[in-house]
């Protein structure tokens, strides 16, 4: 009796081990996909900061053209009037 209480004290200890052994590499292997889309998504905001522009300078670089435009349309005007 005391032998078969032995092994099932035995048997449960190591069918423990074991399942807590599995739930580690199952929330290590969650633990390292997490990680993984970290990285993806650090990636994705670098990738972003560097490749658009600002709306500050956006607005700066519209502002800039729409003077060039407004240039070239008074040049315009004054060689039509001349040529009126």
């Amino acid at each position: 009796m005391l032998e078969a209480t032995v092994t099932l004290v035995i048997a449960a200890i190591a069918g423990g081990a074991a399942l807590n052994n599995r739930l580690h590499q199952r929330v290590n292997n969650v633990h390292d996909r997490i990680s993984g889309l970290d990285r993806r998504i650090d990636a994705i905001e670098l990738g972003v900061a560097t490749d658009y522009v600002s709306k500050a300078d956006l607005s700066v670089m519209t502002k800039r053209m729409e003077d060039h435009m407004i240039r070239i349309e008074n040049k315009l005007d004054q060689i039509v009037l001349r040529n009126s």
